[in-house]
């Protein structure tokens, strides 16, 4: 994976009538907050070392559901339980680690970049390693800048039409990609 390196940038916007081959965008109506956590589970069956998921939306979108649930399912590839998943809101970064090969169950790093104001301030968390060793969940994931890595998942959550629902818009970016049709996504 590679942070922040100068040259092609694969998150660019493209001009009208271009079209990236290498991207596959889907969009989805999820009915309640059970089917945000499927769709959490689904991913997460499929993510391995070094992959990165880009949680936006505003705030009550449902990042941090979709990211408990991710954890959850992470934990049961393991075998175990996890009792708790706080909110990484004041802690900036919590992680989990889980029993056996660390190639089939890499440490979950859930990150929440709200109050980063800054990507310079995201230094000193030592994201580098978590992006190349571990899987990362990152809520705001646009606050890290030119830090961001290019080959990631970025899942938009937004309210839905009824209480309780959400829409999600994934985009794959290098590995996101792979990724995506390896949980069964095409475009849509």
């Amino acid at each position: 994976m590679t942070v922040g390196t100068a040259g092609r940038n694969p998150a660019r916007k493209l001009r009208p009538g271009e079209r990236h081959k290498a991207l596959v965008g889907i969009r989805l109506d999820l009915p309640d907050e059970a089917a945000t956590r499927a769709l959490a589970v689904r991913l997460a069956a499929h993510a391995r070392a070094g992959d990165m998921i880009g949680l936006k939306g505003p705030l009550g979108a449902g990042k941090t559901t979709f990211a408990r649930a991710f954890i959850a399912a992470r934990a049961a590839l393991s075998g175990v339980e996890v009792d708790d998943v706080p909110s990484p809101t004041f802690t900036l970064v919590q992680t989990y680690d889980f029993p056996g090969d660390v190639a089939l169950s890499p440490t979950v790093f859930h990150i929440d970049l709200y109050r980063i104001e800054k990507p310079d301030e995201t230094i000193e968390l030592g994201l580098e390693d978590a992006f190349t060793s571990g899987i990362c969940l990152i809520e705001w994931p646009e606050r890290l800048g030119h830090f961001l890595p290019r080959s990631r998942l970025e899942l938009t959550l937004a309210p839905g039409a009824t209480i309780g629902a959400r829409t999600a818009e994934i985009v794959g970016f290098g590995a996101g990609n792979k990724r995506l049709k390896e949980a069964g996504y095409n475009d849509r």
